[in-house]
């Protein structure tokens, strides 16, 4: 009687194990890729999914954007400067199915073919061209990568150089062009002002030397303007001009 009675108990255990390995629930952004005795039968989800125990087997795939860190990489520009980059890939699963067929894990083989294209398309660039058309670079890399992770179900949609260490000779040469670079604008600037303060002065001196009294004008507004300053004490020449009717007034 003691062993009958244990059998229901039993059942019941054996029952719950096999309702827990037939059910399962999967999220509104994970999908379910079922084998069946190692054969797939497709992907399902999301929702309750029921499952044949110790029959069927599934392996779950988010279907939501990867962010995926690829280590500083050291390269070689065509120009032969050595440099250390480092990027950032954004891509997400389209096929499961394909994901889990096609390769053995896909985040692993995303990450390593990340980093052999990044030294490889960097490495047929010049140092200018990484530092100036970075956009270009980013868009060349997210369609290479794209290219070769679309048999595993992968889409690529971004990639982004995140930062371009360089030696410390390259930075001091660097600084010392750009250093030299704006001291040039300056004396640009500095000689336009200088060039364009001599036409006017040029102009100024063709309209006095067309018109003798503006001189004059022009030199009694300057003792006008020093006279403001009360407590200067300044000797300066009287043009004889002024003098001259009453030198003549003398003579008569």
């Amino acid at each position: 009687m003691g062993a009958l009675s244990i059998l229901p108990i039993i059942a019941i255990l054996f029952g719950i194990i096999i309702i827990a390995n037939a059910i399962r629930i999967l999220n509104e952004y994970e999908r379910g890729v079922v084998f069946r005795l190692g054969r797939v039968l497709g992907s399902k989800g999301p929702g309750l999914i029921l499952l044949w125990p110790f029959i069927d087997r599934m392996v779950k795939v988010s279907l939501r954007t990867v962010v995926l860190d690829v280590p500083p990489q050291d390269v070689i520009t065509k120009d032969n400067v050595s440099i250390k980059v480092n990027a950032v890939v954004y891509f997400r699963v389209v096929a499961p199915e394909r994901a889990i067929i096609e390769v053995e894990n896909f985040l692993f083989a995303t990450s390593q073919l990340s980093q052999t294209t990044l030294r490889s398309i960097l490495g047929q660039s010049e140092l200018d061209e990484l530092l100036s058309q970075r956009d270009k670079i980013n868009m060349e890399l997210q369609k290479i990568i794209d290219t070769h992770t679309e048999p595993w179900g992968i889409k690529v949609s971004n990639v982004e150089v995140k930062q371009i260490d360089l030696p410390i000779e390259m930075q001091r040469a660097m600084a010392k062009q750009a250093e030299a670079e704006r001291e040039r604008r300056a004396k640009n600037v500095h000689a336009d002002g200088e060039y364009q303060a001599s036409q006017r002065l040029s102009d100024a001196a063709s309209i006095i030397g067309q018109n003798p009294i503006a001189l004059q004008l022009r030199y009694l507004q300057t003792l006008t303007e020093i006279a403001a300053d009360k407590n200067s004490t300044m000797i300066f020449p009287l043009p004889i001009e002024l003098l001259t009717p009453f030198l003549k007034k003398d003579k008569q």
